[in-house]
């Protein structure tokens, strides 16, 4: 039974207008995609790690994978115009049975931690199917321009990555989505609707991702003060 990382890379990253794809950011002289795969890389029940990309970023990924000597990286695949397609793309590419686990992560997650993941990977064998998640603190509100509803944050989570799937599973999940031209907004959403029940698993704060540009000025704080 193995576990392989699938780290879609592919997306553009619209919210920051940068010039490249966000995850190739470089905060202190290192790329966002190489903080997120040194995490997986270092991780001992990670077997391997495959990343589907844009063509145009293939060397830059090589160069990544030599100069950190990330060996789990096995395998670089042309990603797709959405995230499932990327995934789907990976799964197809992995050469997983049917029984191995498999755990996506966005690659611009970098502060995903060892004891998270480990955690995270140990109830995956435990119920087939599970995404870290963090449970809403706040009042919710639905509205536009004015309140028209509130909801029960007791019963919200913001999900998160990693998501781990037995790969039958979520190869099946997948397959029904494209029969049904279905579009998620992550892999939970699909097995959640085509293949089983989700397990939760209780994320960190710490564990978010890089969408805007406040974000990534809070990457970089963080990054320069851990020295």
């Amino acid at each position: 039974m193995k576990t392989i990382a699938i780290i879609p890379a592919a997306g553009i990253g619209k919210r920051i207008d940068s010039g490249v794809p966000k995850q190739f950011l470089k905060i202190n002289g290192k790329e966002i995609i190489a903080y997120t795969l040194s995490v997986f890389q270092k991780n001992k029940l990670i077997d391997e790690i495959v990343v589907p990309a844009q063509r145009e970023y293939f060397d830059l990924l090589n160069d990544i994978k030599r100069k950190y000597g990330f060996t789990k990286l096995v395998k670089i695949i042309e990603g797709g115009e959405e995230r499932q397609d990327s995934v789907f793309a990976a799964l197809k590419n992995s050469g997983a049975e049917n029984t191995d686990f498999i755990a996506v992560h966005d690659a611009a997650r970098p502060l995903l931690s060892q004891e998270l993941l480990t955690k995270a990977i140990f109830e995956a064998r435990k119920h087939n199917c599970i995404v870290t998640a963090i449970k809403a603190r706040d009042t919710l509100i639905v509205g536009n321009d004015n309140v028209t509803d509130y909801l029960d944050r007791n019963k919200i989570y913001y999900a998160q990555t990693p998501q781990i799937f037995q790969y039958g599973i979520l190869m099946e999940a997948m397959i029904k989505a494209e029969a049904g031209n279905f579009k998620g907004t992550d892999e939970s959403m699909l097995v959640n609707k085509y293949s089983g029940k989700v397990k939760i698993v209780e994320g960190e704060t710490i564990n978010f991702k890089i969408t805007t540009k406040p974000d990534l000025e809070l990457f970089r704080q963080i990054i320069s003060s851990s020295g």
